[in-house]
């Protein structure tokens, strides 16, 4: 069975308050080893801490989501920034910019967004970042970054839609692409030539769950398990096999946000369970 890595997952959202066991197992048995739980406000982003402390195969981002900075008090987006430092969180975010939901002003979004920048390359941990109907802004503020820093920024522009010019220069920038199960909609043949286009060592695949349920699971709670799915339609697309596609982005997601190889101990679940 193939070995995947979910690198977008909420499973600290009211979505799975009373099941993360049993989605934590329907993933285990689909061949997930790992799981990167995003962190959208304070409160999110502890229980995603808490969570990595009780299974070993999660690990947890904290940040503050764009849509979500006016829910937060000034204390709260400070202690968000400070979880960042703990030894078990391995990314900085999800933050990022959205003009889509319009509720919370452009301004305070982009200087969340560069305050994120900032903390992951002040600890060395990659940052994950939103982007939706903001593509010249987003690149603008990460060309900056970069411009400061004179580095590569290490991040992933999550659940991707953009063109191809857009990935190009994110890919630049030092960044990779994560796709989610839009790239698996019927109409989407634009996003599914994108997946045959990234270069493969830059690729990550994720759920987005509880949203964006791939098919053939579309009108269903997405979760970890489904991310077969998303990865199943990108070798379909790049015309290998499943396999590769597997093992590329569970070493790619393993590189980027420092993860243990899980391979094996998944394996002798396996074979206990048999």
């Amino acid at each position: 069975m193939s070995i995947w890595i979910d690198t977008h997952a909420h499973l600290s959202s009211d979505a799975f308050v009373d099941h993360v066991p049993e989605v934590i197992d329907r993933a285990r048995l689909a061949g997930v080893a790992h799981i990167v739980v995003i962190g959208t406000n304070l409160a999110d982003s502890r229980r995603a801490l808490e969570l990595a402390r009780q299974y070993p195969m999660l690990s947890p981002t904290v940040g503050t989501h764009p849509n979500n900075i006016l829910e937060q008090t000034p204390q709260d987006l400070d202690s968000v920034q400070e979880l960042a430092a703990d030894p078990r969180v391995v990314g900085i975010g999800e933050t990022g910019l959205d003009r889509y939901w319009k509720t919370v002003p452009f301004d305070q979004q982009e200087a969340s967004f560069a305050r994120h920048l900032h903390r992951s390359s002040e600890l060395g941990k990659p940052v994950v970042i939103h982007c939706r109907d903001a593509e010249e802004p987003t690149l603008r503020l990460l060309r900056a970054h970069a411009d400061r820093t004179g580095q590569p920024i290490s991040g992933v522009m999550h659940s991707f839609v953009g063109g191809l010019e857009m990935a190009e220069t994110c890919l630049e920038l030092g960044l990779y692409i994560s796709l989610a199960g839009m790239v698996t909609f019927k109409k989407n043949q634009s996003l599914r030539e994108l997946a045959a286009a990234i270069p493969l060592d830059r690729l990550l695949v994720e759920t987005d769950s509880p949203y964006l349920s791939p098919e053939p699971k579309r009108g269903q709670s997405n979760e970890p398990a489904y991310v077969v799915w998303t990865g199943k339609c990108i070798a379909q697309a790049r015309h290998v096999d499943e396999e590769t596609i597997a093992q590329a982005t569970s070493a790619n997601a393993r590189r980027l946000f420092h993860l243990p190889d899980e391979t094996r101990s998944l394996s002798s679940q396996e074979t206990d369970a048999s």
